[in-house]
């Protein structure tokens, strides 16, 4: 259970989202959500389909805006960062993977060139080391299994130094062998970097093996966030 190795540290928090509303034409996609995520945390959210789970990954990465409330980066309001910079620091790997047409090394060079970073082939050959893929520098996009693809999504994302991970559903359009590799693969990444990480799972299971703490959406409201046992034990109860 690697997430339960991760040890918080008391300081400032790396993400504080303060009572956070989203509507949509009058109606409310998240209600009054408040949290804090500290350095090397993994944060898993759960809740039914339409509970709000992607919308608040989406509002922390600027994707969308919330109504009202505020969202507090490293000790600084996130408005005041602008969304590329922020994109960059706020990292998010979707539940299907979305490359650009071209090489895997096109597709991880991508984020840094524009910053004006150009990363050397010994950089990226580092990175595709990290992920377990070794070798795929020059390999085409199109050229990629479901998990493999997966896996360059995270090493792009892990291209911009992000001082945090939104992960939405990373494994579940994979199949069981690729789900559990990529699954082993973030959980040595997140303990390594210690990258604080805000994880959207739809599996109880999966939340019990990466999480520190677990945080329960519902129609869009913070129906309890806390300690991984005490959370899926209440959530087992009421499945």
């Amino acid at each position: 259970m690697p997430g339960r190795n991760l040890k918080v540290k008391s300081m400032q928090p790396v993400v504080e989202l303060r009572a956070v509303n989203r509507k949509v034409n009058g109606y409310s996609i998240l209600k009054d959500i408040s949290f804090e995520l500290f350095v090397g945390e993994v944060l898993a959210v759960i809740g039914p389909s339409g509970s709000g789970k992607t919308s608040l990954l989406r509002v922390i990465n600027r994707l969308d805006e919330p109504t009202s409330g505020e969202i507090i980066f490293q000790g600084e309001d996130y408005r005041e960062i602008s969304p590329v910079e922020l994109r960059q620091r706020a990292g998010l790997v979707m539940q299907k993977a979305i490359l650009l047409p071209g090489s895997v090394a096109d597709n991880i060079r991508f984020g840094p060139a524009q910053r004006g970073i150009s990363l050397t082939d010994q950089e990226i050959n580092q990175l595709l080391k990290q992920v377990d893929l070794e070798g795929f520098r020059d390999r085409e996009i199109s050229n990629l299994s479901g998990g493999e693809a997966q896996r360059i999504c995270l090493a792009r994302a892990l291209a911009n130094q992000p001082q945090v991970l939104l992960l939405d559903e990373p494994t579940s359009a994979l199949d069981e062998d690729s789900r559990a590799g990529v699954e082993a693969l973030m959980a040595e990444v997140i303990r390594e970097q210690k990258i604080p990480c805000v994880w959207v799972t739809h599996q109880l299971s999966q939340a019990a093996r990466m999480a520190t703490r677990v945080l329960v959406l519902d129609k869009g409201k913070l129906v309890k966030v806390g300690k991984v046992d005490e959370v899926l034990n209440a959530q087992s109860m009421v499945s």
